[in-house]
């Protein structure tokens, strides 16, 4: 109930003004958001790479309105790919676009209009010797976004996918893009979803997400295992193990500001850890949905106003 709680309070413009106003969020929100601009995304991006880490880049900005905020997005991120071609990062960042935010609502082209938004910031990230990963958001986007992840993949192959296991679907959908080359971060989901099309209860996600590791472990494409659950961890190491992979055909993926020290010691064992790192204005939504997951992000929000 907490969880459903927290997430209908990330669509609450009230809500929303009540936690931007208080001038003691901030400081807990640095601690999973990098910074309001580029500069603070490459500044983070560098001293994450000195400790051996990769990055995934998200300019936060979903529930796009018009195709004017739809273009800024797009040359957001061609700036932000530009910047790390400059300062030598792209062969350890790349970046995580949703769909939401480069016009995929914006009314019957929506579709189209976020594929070609899409297409400019994929042809931006090969330039810079990079590439992009399209975030996964609620059930009634999958189909969408997967033809949008097909076309681009004609022109660009590397672009990654992101399927989420709380949904029903989504052992079919690890089986059909665990191909040759394919890109594919599986999560447990971060919206809420009806019982309809998703596994409710806690251990059902979980046995679902050990299926879907399998399914994805077992073929030729190339996981990216997004938990911060030492027992998936594990289990994902179990996994790729009996699969006979070797440590560069998969990687780890986590929230930036979210077991950090962790991060560092599984880098340092030699396994491929990815940091999600999101920056931007426009944090209360990514924001409310980290508190979402986990109940001791809520404890740690609520501890730090009130010891300020």
């Amino acid at each position: 109930m907490l969880r459903t709680t927290m997430l209908a309070a990330a669509r609450s413009s009230a809500v929303r003004r009540l936690v931007e106003a208080n001038p003691l969020t901030r400081t807990v929100v640095d601690r999973f958001v990098a910074g309001a601009d580029t500069s603070a995304a490459i500044g983070v991006t560098g001293r994450l790479a000195e400790k051996g880490l990769h990055v995934t880049l998200d300019h936060l900005g979903e529930d796009t309105t018009d195709s004017r905020q739809a273009d800024e997005t797009v040359l957001a991120y061609q700036g932000l790919l530009a910047e790390l071609r400059r300062a030598g990062l792209a062969h350890r960042a790349e970046v995580s676009v949703k769909l939401s935010a480069v016009g995929q609502q914006l009314g019957p082209d929506g579709e189209k209009i976020a594929l070609d938004n899409a297409r400019r910031i994929c042809e931006s990230a090969a330039e810079a010797g990079t590439t992009v990963t399209l975030d996964m958001e609620d059930h009634t986007t999958t189909d969408t976004t997967l033809r949008t992840l097909s076309d681009l993949r004609v022109d660009f192959p590397q672009v990654g996918a992101v399927l989420q296991a709380y949904l029903h679907r989504t052992e079919q959908d690890c089986r059909e893009l665990a191909r040759e080359g394919s890109r594919v971060r599986l999560c447990k989901g971060a919206y809420s979803e009806p019982a309809s099309v998703a596994f409710q209860d806690k251990h059902e996600v979980d046995r679902s997400y050990v299926r879907c590791l399998r399914a994805l472990m077992e073929g030729q494409g190339y996981p990216m295992v997004a938990t911060h659950d030492p027992r998936m961890v594990r289990i994902a190491s179990e996994l790729a193990g009996s699969a006979g992979r070797a440590k560069d055909s998969y990687e780890f993926q986590m929230l930036y500001g979210i077991r950090p020290a962790e991060q560092q010691r599984m880098a340092e064992d030699g396994e491929r850890l990815r940091v999600y790192v999101p920056y931007g204005q426009e944090w209360y939504g990514y924001f409310m949905r980290r508190l979402a997951e986990r109940p001791a992000n809520i404890g740690f929000f609520l501890r730090s106003l009130l010891t300020r």
